[in-house]
């Protein structure tokens, strides 16, 4: 009987020896991925859903995956606040125990954000042009040339998602003196290229926040090494 009680004690430890073991490589090989991928001076935080671990780690299949990062620059924009979210990681566990460097892992689906702060949306902006978010929306103020003249001008911007980026249009452009001006597209119109995101995710959706324009996409079937 005693036998029994010290192999089914060492047994439970070696599960949670195991768990660990599984839990830590996945988030390391995740972490380390990432960084070498997008050039992070910072591996991000890489944190894995679900307890126990281990019947994840022996399925070779992680149901949820957060991975946050500090700021990074992608085709020379610099992005901040960046979260994403892996569903359906796939890696074996005898590869991440024996051959970590050669372990293929993907992800089924993946969801995140990015924001892009208000520094950067004023860099791209028209020279004269101050951006900046107010209540909710995004705003300009500044000069832009009229009929060959400068005059002081601000507008409300709606965001579209564009190929490659996102485009910044007037919904309403307003002169000094309340002048409204017409065909507002014509006078204040700026494009702000994203390029590839981390993960490939596609643009799906956008949205001022005060420290910028969050914006958010999706993306299946993604390999996460190389």
């Amino acid at each position: 009987m005693r036998k029994l009680i010290a192999f089914l004690v060492l047994l439970l430890v070696l599960v949670a020896v195991l768990d660990r073991v599984a839990v830590t490589g996945v988030q390391r090989e995740i972490a380390a991925q990432a960084a070498a991928k997008y050039d992070l001076a910072v591996p991000p935080e890489v944190t894995i859903e679900g307890i126990p671990f281990l019947t994840q780690a022996i399925a070779g299949r992680y149901e949820k995956v957060d991975v946050t990062a500090g700021r990074m620059t992608v085709a020379g924009v610099a992005l901040s606040s960046v979260a994403f979210t892996l569903y359906g990681v796939t890696a074996r566990l005898e590869d991440l125990v024996l051959n970590p460097e050669r372990v293929d892992m993907r992800a089924e689906r993946v969801e995140g954000a990015v924001v892009v702060p208000v520094a950067t949306l004023n860099q791209r902006a028209p020279r004269g042009v101050k951006v900046s978010v107010e209540g909710g929306a995004l705003s300009v103020k500044g000069e832009i040339t009229v009929l060959g003249r400068q005059v002081p001008a601000e507008a409300t911007m709606k965001v579209r998602v564009a190929e490659g980026g996102l485009q910044l249009v007037p919904e309403k452009v307003t002169l000094g003196g309340g002048i409204a001006v017409p065909d507002p597209e014509r006078f204040l119109s700026y494009r702000v290229p994203i390029g590839k995101l981390p993960y490939n995710l596609k643009l799906t959706d956008v949205q001022a926040v005060p420290e910028g324009l969050r914006i958010s996409g999706t993306a299946s079937n993604v390999p996460l090494r190389g």
